[in-house]
């Protein structure tokens, strides 16, 4: 997989089944090569290659061949080749079009639309243009809590094949057989006590335990290290499904509803293996860059002061958000810094798993004390990618609250970051500025006091948080354009913003493509866009009483649509611009369509 690309460093990960030692060579360049090699298992070797020229920088902007070798020998990996069986990389720096999506979730109902992408680049190179120089994933790259019942069984059987080293100490008290865990683990996932609780709680008095883990499809929710490791790697590489025994893949139980949804999921995980060579291409060939969302981790993952309360302060709970984190950072955030922040972190981890255990005990400490999971790229528009999740603006007085996405430390420094640039694209992984009648939803969910029920992650839901970011706006010195990348609500859409008062006459862009792999129930959007149409109309009075009153928010439609706002198709966003500013929003379908935005209505 191709990371971090930059003038003055490349970025390559690789997983092999043996040590070894392997190579990048970059065609007409002499380069120094520095490697992060971590051990996961017996057959299992993660490689994280740095290059650095040893003379001039590396030029931007252009096709660079390049191959790999393990242990002096060229690997023919002609199957992931545009043309003439080469791969070619290009190192972003002026963009002229970037990929970007999010929410990835190999069992569901739709096709991957990396496929739709991989024929759109492919097309782009064979006629000698660059095609997209940047690929932005948002979030949810994994989902750790909605696992299928094969995929749990194909994780166990890669976990076995690879050696990966289990976890030392495990607490969970999970049947032996990975059968009988089938579509079960929630009965073994930790709870509070009714009786620990507060007699104000309704689940006291009905003598029900609350959960810790909040996911509505926590029937195989991953546990261990390895588990999550394993389904990284099934999720990336079509290399890893060639080791799993298909027929092995079987339910057996006397349970008729799991079975049918086990045959079910099954099937759509075979399509997805079909599908994940033309995956492999976009990986292989354009720069990668990631951050995470909740489903990386766990569902409504740090979503209110009260969920953190209950799962940091029990031992087992924080051991799995602790396995998921540490995933995480092997496989996306080394990565996305070339391992030049988040490479602190590798002398704790060898420590860790020193025994051929993983010890998260030993690594927790230094995992909790890292901050710096966000990160820029220096590119025209500047890049900006935020991390949502581990630096909350948590409600003191309430702890059943939504919390606020960044906090104020962080809210400072993004406005920093986007300050004296004349365009910038921000990545967050929830929409800045949402479908009010959805969030307006959300907040009737929440006065109810079920917040998780609906999921309400939005950036209005916290007073602080979105009166800050509001403000950072309006600033005059803030980017004349804005382009603000986003997914995590398996809907895509396009709305322009503008300040009402105010005389920087900036621009704001929200573009919404969710999911890869992923779909919004399509009868309730339609519900939803034509809800959200009737009582939010340019002139409605219901504007006023939104956080985001100031700020004048204009839909765009699909070209050729009946007013079609909402998009709940499997998709991944084309986002093409022009010295800096947006000038095409289209979605590549899974299904092998496209559709576009207009962004002049």
């Amino acid at each position: 997989m191709v990371r971090r690309l930059e003038a003055h460093q490349l970025c390559f990960q690789l997983v092999t089944t043996t040590r070894c030692t392997p190579k990048i060579v970059i065609a007409g360049y002499s380069v120094q090569q520095h490697d992060i090699e971590l051990q996961l298992g017996e057959r299992c070797v993660l490689y994280i290659l740095r290059l650095v020229p040893t003379k001039q920088p590396f030029p931007v902007d252009l096709k660079l061949r390049y191959e790999l070798l393990v242990d002096d020998e060229r690997v023919d990996l002609s199957q992931l080749a545009y043309e003439n069986d080469y791969l070619e990389i290009v190192i972003p720096n002026r963009l002229e079009e970037v990929l970007h999506g999010s929410c990835r979730n190999p069992h569901h109902e739709s096709r991957d639309s990396l496929c739709t992408a991989d024929e759109y680049l492919e097309t782009a190179r064979q006629r000698g243009d660059l095609g997209p120089q940047l690929f932005l994933m948002s979030g949810d790259q994994i989902y750790a809590d909605d696992v299928a019942g094969p995929m749990l069984l194909a994780i166990t059987q890669l976990s076995a094949l690879l050696g990966l080293y289990p976890d030392k100490d495990a607490t969970l008290a999970l049947p032996v057989s990975i059968q009988e865990q089938l579509y079960h683990r929630p009965d073994y996932l930790p709870k509070t006590p009714w009786q620990n609780r507060s007699k104000l709680c309704v689940g006291y008095w009905f003598k029900k335990d609350e959960p810790h883990f909040t996911s509505m499809k926590a029937g195989n929710h991953l546990i261990s290290l390895a588990e999550f490791i394993a389904l990284y790697l099934l999720t990336w590489s079509s290399e890893a499904w060639q080791l799993i025994d298909f027929s092995k893949l079987n339910y057996i139980g006397s349970n008729a509803k799991h079975a049918s949804q086990f045959n079910h999921e099954l099937t759509w995980i075979k399509r997805y293996v079909d599908d994940l060579p033309r995956a492999e291409r976009i990986f292989a060939n354009v720069s990668t860059l990631m951050m995470f969302d909740d489903h990386d981790v766990t569902d409504d993952w740090n979503l209110t002061a009260k969920w953190e309360q209950a799962v940091y302060q029990t031992p087992q709970s924080a051991r799995i958000i602790n396995n998921g984190m540490t995933a995480y950072w092997l496989f996306q955030g080394l990565g996305n810094d070339a391992g030049e922040t988040t490479n602190q972190l590798t002398v704790n981890f060898v420590e860790a798993l020193k025994d051929r255990f993983w010890d998260w005990q030993t690594f927790s400490k230094p995992l909790q004390r890292f901050n710096s999971w966000h990160y820029c790229l220096n590119t025209t528009p500047k890049v900006v990618v935020l991390d949502t999740r581990t630096h909350r603006w948590r409600n003191d007085d309430h702890f059943n609250e939504p919390s606020g996405l960044m906090d104020w430390d962080r809210l400072l420094e993004l406005e920093q970051n986007l300050v004296s640039h004349d365009q910038v694209i921000l990545v967050s992984p929830a929409p800045v500025f949402g479908v009010k009648a959805i969030e307006a939803i959300q907040a009737l969910f929440n006065a109810c006091g079920e917040p998780l029920l609906v999921d309400v992650e939005n950036w209005m839901a916290h007073e602080g948080a979105a009166k800050k970011l509001l403000d950072i706006f309006r600033r005059p010195d803030t980017p004349s354009e804005t382009i603000i990348l986003s997914g995590d609500v398996h809907y895509s859409f396009c709305f322009s913003v503008k300040a009402r008062f105010g005389k920087h006459d900036n621009r704001i862009w929200q573009l919404t493509a969710s999911g890869i792999k992923n779909e919004f129930p399509k009868k309730l959007i339609k519900v939803l866009d034509k809800l959200d149409s009737w009582l939010y109309a340019p002139y409605s009075p219901l504007n006023l009483f939104t956080k985001r009153w100031q700020m004048n928010v204009g839909k765009h439609p699909i070209v050729g649509s009946k007013k079609t706002y909402l998009v709940s198709d499997s998709s991944i966003s084309l986002v093409s611009l022009h010295n800096g500013t947006l000038e095409k929003y289209q979605l590549l379908h899974g299904n092998g369509g496209w559709s576009q935005f207009d962004l002049e209505e």
